[in-house]
């Protein structure tokens, strides 16, 4: 699998104590950075961690993890930092697996549908 094409976040996230308090202290650019970071994750199915390498690709600065560990947010991992409460929010990659699995083949039921429909229409007008 290449990644998730999309996480999940709680409609309620900016509501949560944790990004309250940097809102208040007008960290909105760490807040950017923590929600870069969470696509980063998924996209590269690395399950909430982030290396430190890819902060610098998705803007970010040391000061801004740090901000975000500080948080509560972040959690220091060997090489980069875990984005905290990731398997709480996100599909396991098994799970997304399974539902990749299951929406290609809905789609291959819908489109060989549509398919063999327009067949049909293309014979009775021959």
């Amino acid at each position: 699998m290449a990644g998730l094409k999309w996480i999940r976040l709680d409609t309620t996230m900016f509501e949560n104590p944790k990004l309250l308090y940097l809102k208040e202290d007008k960290q909105h650019r760490a807040i950017i950075v923590h929600l870069e970071a969470m696509c980063y994750s998924g996209r590269h199915n690395l399950a909430g961690y982030l290396p430190k390498a890819a902060l610098r690709i998705i803007s970010g600065t040391t000061q801004d993890a740090n901000k975000l560990s500080d948080a509560g947010l972040w959690t220091p991992a060997p090489g980069g930092w875990q984005i905290n409460d990731w398997s709480e929010y996100q599909l396991a990659d098994d799970d997304a697996q399974k539902r990749s699995e299951k929406a290609q083949k809905a789609a291959a039921a819908r489109w060989g549908k549509t398919r063999n429909v327009s067949e049909v229409e293309d014979a009775h007008s021959a």
